[in-house]
């Protein structure tokens, strides 16, 4: 039988999701947590792959099991995971459904505050910038979704069978103040560190250094900037993954956080 197990986790301390000897990594901590409970080896297979550092408000994954159990799985996963994991679902799946090659939609967001903040530290990324061109980083941004092939905004394309992405949807937001920003981005796939590498190019952008044409002439051209400047990883997070099959709403939210903690109402720029 298989399962598909809804999660999410804070990656800050782990070096990505993906399972690699000698490092702590979200799959590896999982894995051994189901071992330790069906009392032999269990292996996952992940919806993606986050980069080191980088956040899943929501996250699947997948794996096979002969027999079924009799007793509460997510509570003995969240009992035994630590607290920066947690488990919200365990679905059982027919046939032999793909976590990650039968995603057909993936949604980030990326969130930057512009002041120093000792409980943001970690969850959103620091940068101390001012009187940004929010026009022009708008304009890059409605940009994305009329392009599809981003080998440009890629640290290594050629280990891709293809460079296409079908980006559906991207938008730029900030609070009352202009003091925090959110960048939202949907589409099918995503390559290594693309998201970081745009939100850094934005940035570039917002700060009078790269135009919109520049900009633009990377996603025509296809050609990789001369200096790849990515941006933080702690401000990005995986925040849906929709199958033909199973759609879901995250059950974490960090822009939800932030809203209730603090106040912030996100306006479109």
């Amino acid at each position: 039988m298989r399962y598909f197990v809804h999660i999410s986790y804070n990656g800050l301390t782990y070096n990505g999701w993906q399972k690699q000897a000698k490092v702590q990594n979200v799959q590896g901590v999982i894995e051994n947590a189901l071992t330790q409970i069906f009392k032999k080896p269990v292996f996952i297979n992940g919806c993606g792959r986050t980069d080191a550092q980088v956040h899943a408000s929501q996250f699947f994954f997948h794996f096979d099991l002969e027999e079924p159990w009799d007793f509460d799985l997510i509570f003995r996963l969240n009992k035994i995971l630590p607290m920066n994991i947690a488990v919200y679902d365990v679905i059982p799946m027919e046939g032999t459904p793909h976590a990650r090659f039968d995603a057909v939609q993936r949604s980030y967001d990326y969130f930057l505050h512009t002041y120093k903040d000792p409980f943001l530290n970690g969850l959103s990324s620091y940068y101390l910038l001012q009187d940004l061109r929010l026009d022009q980083m708008k304009a890059a941004v409605d940009l994305l979704p009329k392009y599809k092939d981003y080998r440009a905004f890629c640290t290594s394309p050629d280990k891709y069978e293809h460079t296409l992405c079908y980006v559906r949807s991207a938008s730029l937001l900030i609070d009352e103040k202009a003091e925090k920003m959110r960048f939202r981005i949907s589409s099918n796939r995503f390559l290594g560190k693309m998201i970081r590498i745009i939100m850094g190019q934005l940035l570039k952008i917002g700060k009078g250094q790269l135009s919109v044409e520049e900009f633009e002439s990377h996603l025509i051209t296809k050609q990789t900037p001369e200096l790849i400047l990515p941006a933080h990883p702690q401000g990005l997070y995986l925040s849906k993954v929709t199958y033909p099959y199973l759609d879901l709403a995250p059950r974490v939210d960090f822009s939800a956080v932030l809203q209730k903690q603090q106040d912030i109402t996100w306006k479109a720029v």
